[in-house]
């Protein structure tokens, strides 16, 4: 904006300083998250300055990347400013429903948010507000927007950095594969230091300013063990984001590669991203939007939702426990961004341990970039353990149960082997190197109908691990802790959810090293295309090639991984409904009977929403390759000198058609996700008010979020695996296998691809999205279905 830098930079420590002032007026500990976070963005700094530090390569190489880079950024800006308007409109809607809803007992007694006037620096400021409604509807809406504009910054710095990296990653393949290796990973790096650290910044950030301005803990105000409720508008803005994210880029990215693959590998017979295919850079413009910067915004979102559902259940279980002190409920509460901070620490070690080798000419045997990369998750996965450990002992010692702290540290231990677990597994059904996807590409030689058969089948198997392994998880962290040894007044054990939220930490505590593998597959998968387009010697190929399809791999391992996290904590996120209903409605609202015929339906409609929205995510793609299939018949058939490189074709008009397509597509099912919970609560509030059930709006929308999430995570553990294989079954062949390149049986893999793309990059990712957005939304809403 042509800022002065100095200002700039003037500005910036004033932001700083005026943060750092709220958090030591706030708890040591926000001081200490503050601290991390900072380090870390500087640290991340220092990771894009190494990456842009290196060389961009030939000038035919630095052409192709910036054409990626107009068409990324032209349809980021295009996407975020639709979703801006919408979230705007979404925030007045939610103010309008606040306005006029019902308080809570504890708001009522205590006045909780209608202090006559915050105190800042000393002074007491006058507020016109005084109604507790309005209050409450301003910090949601301005939660909901905060949240909303954090996700999106998280989803353009994944694109931003991707867009960057790809032609660099191009230029060291001609050194060596491992230079290669360490650029990808060092950008992918950027981006998930920032996406992990916004995450914790922003929350701990809205903490402290509410406890603040709110005068929390102060006589006759509000406690803080009520405070993270005001949080959830985040987690909802965040998920509305990344919902919208997911699915536009998902489309864009899937439908340029679906009508780039058929008419150019199986019609025209021209190897991947050749170009003379009219589609390849709306192919490649795509890998950024709908990989990078989805992916980015996804998993914000899942932290956020983690974060903020484990510090509700944090300050219920310190309530219920009456664990009192200066220090102990906001340790229990403050306890989830501690555990992030220290995952930004041992991220970065994990980060580092990845390095170039010494000599790195051309002639070293190359490396396998998997073991590589599962080596620095080995070094993350133990500082995790023991960083975790440390974090228990710190902030859940309490006096009350002074073993309790350990059995909450096996807890995150739970939660990390099931993240550990959840790799693996995806690991086996996904790697060529495994029986099932050679299975899979042995099938193609049968023909196109046997590769489908075989890839549905595979897709459905690999549901069937995944869920033992969250079964055992839930149901061991929450032994754990009901057996802490923390109880309630009446002596009834308290801490078993508050054990799963724990596990649900643990499983996340590495979640910058995943989404940094997760970041380095579109950046690889770019890089060889710029190899291809610029007409590279094979020998650069075949190291991108092998980078690319270790990149198809950490990027299903981190489908996988999103969709355990997914699982999890929306499990946490229903157990908060469950408490602010009852809150609401001033009577117990333990459990959901099934029995009930409206609950049974209402259980119903929520399976029937995931399959409704996957569909219309699948359709969606489907119809934009139509278009894309047809504009590159027609180029191929108008320029025929294309195929002898004496004609360039037109690539702005595929960008163009998908970008469109992707916007105008990603409506309905995004409408569909948002609209149906509270359209469903608010009909069953009013069958119930006739019938003389005043609680069965709310108990419908549990059922509906209880058999969505559960059919969520089916659905979408089956279309990521059964995509992920696909696209490694056709990879397997590539390298020569079963007749190669341009085989019959290439031809069949190909079409396992085709339908696959879909699956893995737009319906799979978006259901991720999708789970925990019915669980915030659910909860911002719960006062509107009683």
């Amino acid at each position: 904006m042509g800022i002065n830098v100095r200002v700039l930079l003037i500005l910036l420590l004033l932001g700083i300083g005026l943060i750092f002032y709220i958090g030591a007026r706030t708890s040591p500990i926000i001081v200490f998250v503050f601290s991390i976070c900072i380090i870390s963005f500087l640290f991340s700094i220092y990771l894009t300055k190494w990456v842009l530090a290196k060389d961009e390569g030939p000038p035919e190489m630095v052409q192709i990347s910036d054409a990626i880079r107009d068409g990324a950024e032209g349809f980021f800006r295009t996407q975020y400013g639709t979703i801006s308007k919408m979230a705007f409109l979404l925030a007045l809607v939610i103010f309008c429903i606040y306005m006029f809803r019902s308080t809570t007992p504890q708001q009522e007694a205590s006045a909780q948010l209608a202090l006559p006037s915050p105190i800042i620096m000393g002074w007491r400021v006058r507020l016109w507000v005084q109604d507790p409604g309005v209050t409450s509807a301003y910090i949601t809406v301005a939660a909901f927007l905060l949240g909303a504009l954090c996700s999106g910054i998280a989803g353009y710095v994944g694109m931003w950095v991707s867009v960057r990296a790809n032609v660099r990653v191009s230029s060291a393949a001609r050194r060596s594969a491992r230079e290669a290796l360490q650029i990808a990973v060092r950008a992918g790096a950027f981006s998930a230091m920032v996406v992990v650290g916004m995450a914790v910044i922003g929350i701990a950030i809205l903490y402290s300013t509410f406890y603040v301005w709110l005068g929390v803990d102060l006589p006759g105000s509000m406690k803080v063990t009520d405070l993270p409720l005001l949080l959830v508008g985040y987690g909802f803005g965040a998920s509305f984001v990344a919902l919208f994210a997911q699915l536009g880029g998902g489309i864009f990215t899937k439908a340029a590669d679906v009508g780039a693959d058929l008419v150019g590998k199986v019609e025209q017979g021209i190897p991947e991203d050749d170009p003379r295919n009219p589609a390849v850079i709306a192919d490649l413009v795509g890998d950024n939007v709908g990989d990078c910067a989805a992916r980015g915004a996804d998993l914000f979102e899942s932290i956020a939702a983690e974060i903020i559902s484990a510090m509700i259940l944090g300050g219920t279980m310190a309530q219920r426990c009456k664990i009192e002190g200066k220090y102990y409920p906001s340790g229990f509460i403050l306890f989830p961004l501690v555990v992030h901070s220290f995952d930004l620490v041992i991220s970065s070690v994990g980060i580092l341990s990845i390095r170039g080798t010494r000599d790195s000419g051309s002639k070293s045997p190359i490396e396998d970039p998997m073991a590589i990369l599962q080596k620095g998750y080995s070094v993350t996965i133990v500082l995790a353990v023991l960083t975790f450990g440390l974090s228990t002992r710190w902030l859940l010692y309490t006096e009350r149960a002074p073993s309790a702290w350990f059995n909450f540290a096996l807890c995150g231990l739970v939660g990390i082997i099931m993240a550990y677990a959840f790799v693996w597994i995806t690991k086996y059904y996904t790697d060529y190197k495994h029986e099932p996807v050679r299975t899979l590409a042995l099938s193609s030689s049968t023909g196109h109908g046997t590769n489908i058969i075989a890839g549905v089948s595979l897709g459905l198997e690999s549901t069937a691990l995944p869920v033992l392994v969250i079964s055992i998880a839930i149901v061991s962290s929450f032994w754990l802790g009901q057996t802490s040894g923390l109880v309630d007044e009446d002596g009834n054990p308290t801490g078993g959810l508050f054990g799963t939220a724990v596990a649900t930490m643990g499983m996340l505590s590495t979640a910058a090293y995943v989404l940094t593998m997760d970041m380095f597959g579109p950046i690889a998968d770019n890089a060889g295309g710029i190899v291809e387009m610029s007409q590279q010697p094979e020998s650069v190929r075949e190291i991108t090639d092998l980078l690319d399809a270790v990149g198809n791999t950490t990027k299903a391992t981190t489908k996988g991984f999103a969709i355990g996290s997914a699982g999890l904590a929306s499990f946490l996120l229903f157990s908060a409904y469950m408490d602010e209903v009852a809150a609401f409605a001033r009577e117990p609202f333990k459990q959901v009977d099934i029995a009930i015929p409206e609950v049974f339906v209402g259980g119903l409609l929520g399976s029937m929403l995931i399959y409704l929205f996957s569909s219309w995510a699948c359709s969606a793609v489907g119809r934009t390759a139509q278009e894309v299939v047809n504009e590159v018949r027609r180029q191929f058939i108008e320029r025929p000198g294309i195929m002898d490189y004496k004609e360039k074709p037109d690539y702005g008009r595929c960008v163009a058609i998908v970008a469109s397509a992707a916007l105008r597509e990603m409506i309905k099912p995004g409408v569909l996700a948002i609209v149906s919970p509270i359209a469903v609560g608010l009909l069953f509030r009013i069958l119930g008010y006739y019938t003389g059930h005043p609680l069965l709006g709310a108990k419908v929308v549990a059922s509906m979020l209880m058999f969505g999430t559960v059919s969520g995570i089916l659905m979408a553990l089956f279309l990521n695996t059964a995509g992920g294989a696909w696209d490694n079954a056709k990879k397997y062949i590539e390298t020569g296998a079963l007749g190669g390149k341009g085989s019959d049986c290439h031809k069949a893999a190909v079409t396992g691809d085709t339908v696959g793309d879909p699956f893995k990059d737009t319906a799979g990712p978006s259901l991720h999205v999708l789970i925990k957005m019915l669980a915030t939304i659910t909860l911002v809403m719960a006062p509107v279905f009683l």
